[in-house]
């Protein structure tokens, strides 16, 4: 059943860019299909989540964790009655904005680009999504609605303050509200993020054997599911124990936004998808108890994964990478590919946005290849 707060697609604001409607499809379906065939899309099955590419088969890369995202926010929004296909449109795109080499690619790109407005990775999808995907005729961009780019630009909460620049370029020719919350369907998407990674990075680390499912037995929620594994399957398989504990503690991440969604959208009551926007706090959020125990399980990701000595190699390298290339192609737009290298005449700001952008789209693979070829003088480029 439809809640009344969900956000209908016969409401819609509909899109910059006026077009006929479909016959078949929703227009947040039709979103969803663009985001899906856009190159940007593509380009996240070579993009870091933790680690890089080529350091494995199996690890997430942003195409999969995108990939993850959408599964539970569509989970999630079906059983709270929201809008599926804004859900899943918008947990598809969250990370298009993202450069090579994950977080790290991200510190690098907005530390160089400080002096000319910084770099996020939020704006930068809007601005893939509104005007760097160049296929259409008749317009730049994906023409999402207007409900779809809310999404992006908000899903983590209003933007205020110091507006990313991309992001305040778009909004000043397309009111966003950027001062309120999002749509329930976007929140559920911005939750659903935190629950795949938290459950993905988990078994990422277990892969690289940064840690064991043992070490994992004094932390709150995923040690009692190793537990209850244990005790109902002595002496199973070293794979299969991970998978059963893993996916018991994703349940409960899911179990527990579900019902504290349902107790806040029943106290706040809602009358329609606007309400949620003006309510001043977000319906779609983790109990305070388990938002705790996420924190105790993040900050053991953090000292033991995320700041390992073999990841924090890769981060700098990453560092090197970015900045290096950032610093060439600034320096020289000739060595850009044609439909980039005409930003020679622009001022400095200019320039760098453009690189920025540059940068920004390359996967893992292609920036390694770019920086070998125009830093090593044996590979030809």
């Amino acid at each position: 059943m439809t809640a009344a707060f969900a956000t209908l697609p016969e409401m819609s604001r509909g899109r910059l860019f006026p077009e006929e409607g479909s016959a078949h499809r929703s227009g947040f379906q039709r979103d969803r299909d663009r985001i899906i065939h856009s190159s940007a899309f593509r380009r996240l099955k070579h993009k870091t989540q933790v680690f890089v590419e080529h350091e494995g088969d199996y690890y997430r890369t942003r195409l999969t964790h995108s990939i993850e995202v959408a599964q539970v926010a569509r989970t999630l929004a079906h059983t709270l009655g929201l809008n599926e296909e804004l859900a899943e449109a918008v947990a598809l795109a969250h990370d298009l904005g993202h450069p090579p080499f994950g977080h790290t690619g991200e510190d690098a790109l907005q530390l160089v680009m400080e002096p000319y407005g910084g770099f996020d990775h939020n704006a930068q999808a809007i601005k893939i999504v509104t005007r760097l995907e160049a296929h259409y005729a008749e317009f730049d961009g994906l023409n999402l609605t207007w409900e779809t780019l809310e999404g992006i630009a908000k899903h983590n909460g209003p933007v205020v303050g110091d507006v990313p620049f991309a992001l305040a370029e778009y909004a000043g020719r397309h009111d966003l509200e950027l001062g309120t919350h999002a749509s329930a369907e976007a929140q559920v998407a911005a939750i659903s993020d935190d629950i795949a990674y938290n459950n993905h990075d988990l078994a990422d680390g277990l892969r690289a054997a940064l840690f064991t499912l043992d070490d994992l037995r004094a932390l709150p929620m995923i040690g009692p599911c190793v537990a209850a594994v244990d005790a109902r399957w002595p002496g199973l398989a070293p794979g299969r124990r991970e998978h059963e504990a893993l996916r018991r503690f994703f349940g409960l991440l899911v179990e527990d936004v579900l019902a504290t969604s349902r107790a806040r959208l029943a106290e706040a009551a809602p009358a329609n998808a606007e309400a949620v926007r003006h309510l001043g706090y977000p319906v779609i959020r983790f109990s305070d108890a388990t938002f705790a125990e996420l924190k105790v399980i993040r900050g053991f990701l953090y000292h033991r994964m995320y700041r390992h000595w073999t990841v924090q190699r890769m981060r700098r390298k990453a560092r090197l990478v970015v900045r290096e290339l950032f610093e060439l192609f600034t320096q020289a737009p000739e060595l850009m590919p044609r439909d980039w290298n005409d930003c020679a005449s622009l001022d400095v700001a200019g320039r760098a946005r453009v690189v920025a952008d540059y940068i920004a789209g390359m996967t893992d693979r292609f920036a390694l290849q770019e920086h070998r070829k125009l830093t090593d003088p044996m590979v030809k480029g």
